[in-house]
């Protein structure tokens, strides 16, 4: 038997479950385990990604003794873009970089 943490991140909450894994076990008997848990019954699994370590994993990978398992859910804006809006807002400082 190996031992999996599986985790999943909610804007106001995260929950961290242990898992008990047979041998050979996959990311997608992770997945099938922990949608038996009460915890996370109401999660849309359709739009869930699922990564080992915070690397994207396809769901064949073999899970070894301590990983974690990590539920990846949709983000509202992307990174990239919302840095971009960021940095569009700025003002220039009025002092020189140069000056005294």
């Amino acid at each position: 038997m190996i031992r999996v943490a599986l985790a999943f991140a909610l804007p106001r909450r995260q929950q961290v479950i242990e898992l008990q894994m047979r041998e050979g076990a996959t990311l997608a008997d992770a997945l099938a385990a922990a949608r038996l848990d009460p915890r996370f019954i109401d999660l849309d699994w359709g739009r869930l990604q699922a990564g080992i370590w915070s690397r994207a994993a396809s769901v064949a990978t073999v899970l070894r003794d301590g990983d974690r398992v990590e539920l990846y859910r949709e983000l509202k804006a992307d990174p990239k873009d919302a840095r971009r809006r960021r940095v569009r807002n700025l003002k220039p400082s009025p002092r020189s970089r140069s000056g005294p």
